[in-house]
Formats: structure tokens, sequence, C-alpha cells
């Protein structure tokens, strides 16, 4: 049986391409944007095969969290995802602060893209001392003019709320979303929304049902297998109730 304390992988790269640390490292001090992609590559494969590295984590601060890149930024958003955030009691690294304040640059980055890949990196991050300072950044995503974040950001409270003090990190979280599901025109941000309501506010999500009954008909095919998603869920809760 696999240890309970086991990490979590969302993610797996084979490589019997030898490659060391030194090497990387060269590639990320320099200027050439393709070199640093292939060095991140190849640093993100070493770190899914079991090594540490932690001697890039400085070098990968200096000279890869200032690009504009989009490759380079989704790299180093797998990168993060990656590493030990934790030490062997469980607590934060400190370096870590150095890591929120680079992720919540990108939470307001101009960019629609890179807000929206933020945001599904968060969805991956279990801790919570790394979550909470990035909390506001998050909701104030639910505004953003582009439906691309909109529904990444809502993406993001759901994961929030699955933690064990989720409640606390977003205590408002139903309000929010069932206030975002009645304004919202886009139909995967919809989605997204009442698939939230269903698994944390479930009465909430069975309101919203049905007092839009009327529209039911003209809703897209993605929003339509969330309804059959909600009305799964509330008759297997009620058989298992008699």
């Amino acid at each position: 049986m696999a240890n309970s304390t086991e990490r979590s992988c969302t993610m797996l790269v084979h490589s019997d391409k030898q490659v060391t640390a030194s090497e990387i490292k060269d590639a990320l001090e320099g200027s050439n944007t393709e070199a640093k992609i292939l060095a991140m590559q190849k640093a993100v494969t070493l770190l899914l095969n079991g090594e540490q590295l932690p001697q890039l984590f400085i070098t990968i601060v200096r000279y890869v969290l200032p690009s504009e890149d989009h490759a380079v930024q989704k790299l180093l958003l797998l990168y993060l995802e990656a590493i030990e955030k934790t030490d062997a009691a469980g607590k934060v690294l400190p370096e870590m602060i150095l890591i929120c304040q680079n992720l919540r640059n990108n939470l307001q980055h101009p960019n629609e893209y890179i807000r929206g890949v933020t945001l599904r990196f968060l969805c991956r991050i279990k801790e919570e001392e790394i979550l909470e300072p990035l909390v506001p950044s998050i909701l104030a995503n639910l505004e953003h003019r582009h439906s691309y974040v909109r529904r990444n950001a809502v993406l993001a409270i759901h994961a929030l709320c699955k933690l064990p003090k989720g409640d606390l990190l977003v205590p408002d979280a139903d309000e929010l979303i069932e206030r975002f599901l009645n304004q919202e025109q886009d139909m995967s941000a919809k989605r997204n929304a009442l698939m939230m309501l269903t698994h944390h506010s479930q009465d909430r999500a069975v309101k919203y049902l049905f007092d839009h009954l009327d529209q039911l008909a003209v809703w897209g095919d993605i929003l339509q297998m969330a309804v059959l998603e909600l009305t799964r869920k509330v008759c297997q809760e009620g058989i298992q109730g008699l």
C-alpha cells in the first residue's frame, strides 16, 4: 500500500539523455531564449526522475522568473510544481516567499495567457501557506475581461475549497461563485462554476437549475453535462438518505 505521505504527481516524463546541473545552469544564465527553454525542459525532466537540483533554484529566480516568454513561463510553472516546497517537518521553505511574489505578479499580468496558466498551476498546489497571500488576486480574476482567465479563476477557487482549511481561505466562496454563475455568459466558465457549487453548495446549484429551467434546452453541451452531474449527485445522495 502506498504511503499516505507520498507526494502527488501530475506529470510523468522519461528521458535517457544524460545532462548535468552545471550545463543547465550555464544555459539558463545566457540570454538565448531557446536555450533557456531547452534547459528548463531538462531541469523538469531531471526533477521528475528523482533529482533534487537545489543548486538551480537561485539561478532560476534570477534568470528565468523575469522572462516574458510564454514557453519559459509555462516551464517555470512546471518546475515550481515539481520541486520540494516544504522541509522534512512539512513547513514551507523560506525561499518560497520569492515564488509567491512572482505568482502574484503573474496573477496581475497584463497578458491573459500568463494569468490563466498561473491559475491552472495553483489548482495543483496544496501548500496553504503559499496560496493564502494569493487569494485576493485569484478572486479579482473572476472579473477579468477574458473568459479564459475567469474560467480558470473558478477552477482555482474550487481547488482552494477542497483543501483542509479551504473554508478559512475563501469563507464566502459559495456566495461569490453563485453570483458569478448568475452573471457569467461564457459556457465553459458557467460549467466550472456550476460544478463547484454541485460539490460544495448543492442547494445553491439546485436553486440555479430550477431558476433557469426554461433555458436548459438552449444551453451548450458542456453546461448540460454539468446539469447531468448535478442531477446524478442529488439522486445518489437522496437514495443513500433513505
